[in-house]
């Protein structure tokens, strides 16, 4: 016994005629008679007087539309049922991040919010923030994290945090013997290696803003698309990045990093979000970015 050939006999009986019930499924007569008669044979009773006009409901026929009805109505709030969970099961918040804030703190703010919405798939997508900017703005994303500033009145934007820079060194380079803070005219004759390199503005032009800042010049610039890049050719003794503090998770016997000496020599974590979302999910995860990072009152 086949959902189909329930659905198929309670048509059927509701129109009493074989040839309104087909149209109404929208099969043609022989194959719904075909099935009509195969539940009939595999019940071994017969459900339909067929002599009549309109076909009528046999005693044997009324009973298994009784209970036919029954397990057709619970199929369908079962179905009903697993949709709505499908649908809270399928919600998503989607979280765009620039390649370092991930060697910082934002795998706890990820842990934490998961935590605090188990039934939200919670996805994250590398970005840069003009990135960002464009996908929230088209609904791509729900938040995004990244280090520029860019001026939108369609989003939400607020500084959780202002991170330290440090110089990454390559490991015998003397100034990564030193036991103080190097200040960027330390670094002028270095050639400095940024990222990423496109698109424009971005974290590379903080770093080279703040040599400009201090009066101070680098030999030469190399650019490229990440900062695993970048941290590789330091490694490699092609030169020095400017790198947040949170890149000194990423441990290399080949590397050294030394914190910068200047007070302004930060990079900023900046949350941004649609303007219009004003949904518990988005309060949420500011509020628990805020928290992780110790941001209190927020800095607009």
């Amino acid at each position: 016994m086949e959902l189909r050939q329930l659905r198929y006999f309670e048509t059927v009986a509701k129109e009493r005629n074989f040839t309104r019930a087909a149209e109404r499924l929208g099969i043609a007569q022989p194959p719904l008679s075909r099935q009509i008669k195969a539940l009939e044979d595999e019940m071994g009773i017969v459900l339909f007087d067929r002599q009549t006009r309109p076909v009528r409901l046999t005693e044997a026929g009324r009973v298994f539309y009784e209970q036919a009805a029954q397990i057709l109505s619970s199929v369908e709030q079962l179905r009903e049922s697993m949709s709505r969970i499908r649908s809270v099961q399928q919600k998503r918040f989607v979280i765009g991040v620039v390649g370092s804030i991930m060697y910082g703190e934002m795998p706890r703010i990820i842990r934490r919010f998961r935590r605090h919405n188990p039934t939200i798939e919670v996805e994250l997508v590398e970005l840069i923030t003009l990135e960002q900017v464009d996908a929230l703005k088209g609904g791509r994303i729900d938040a995004g994290l990244g280090r520029v500033r860019i001026d939108d009145p369609a989003i939400r934007r607020e500084i959780l945090h202002n991170e330290p820079l440090f110089a990454a060194l390559p490991a015998d380079h003397q100034l990564a013997r030193a036991s103080h803070p190097l200040p960027i005219h330390a670094l002028t004759n270095e050639v400095l290696i940024v990222y990423p390199s496109q698109p424009r503005p971005s974290y590379a032009d903080q770093v080279l803003s703040h040599f400009r800042d201090h009066g101070s010049r680098p030999a030469r610039v190399v650019e490229v698309r990440e900062v695993q890049t970048a941290l590789g050719l330091v490694a490699a003794q092609a030169g020095v990045a400017i790198v947040p503090s949170s890149m000194q998770h990423l441990q290399r016997d080949d590397l050294a990093y030394r914190p910068i000496a200047h007070t302004d020599a930060t990079s900023p974590i900046i949350l941004s979000q649609r303007l219009s979302d004003d949904s518990a999910e988005a309060e949420q995860f500011r509020t628990i970015a805020r928290t992780v990072l110790g941001t209190d009152p927020p800095q607009k």
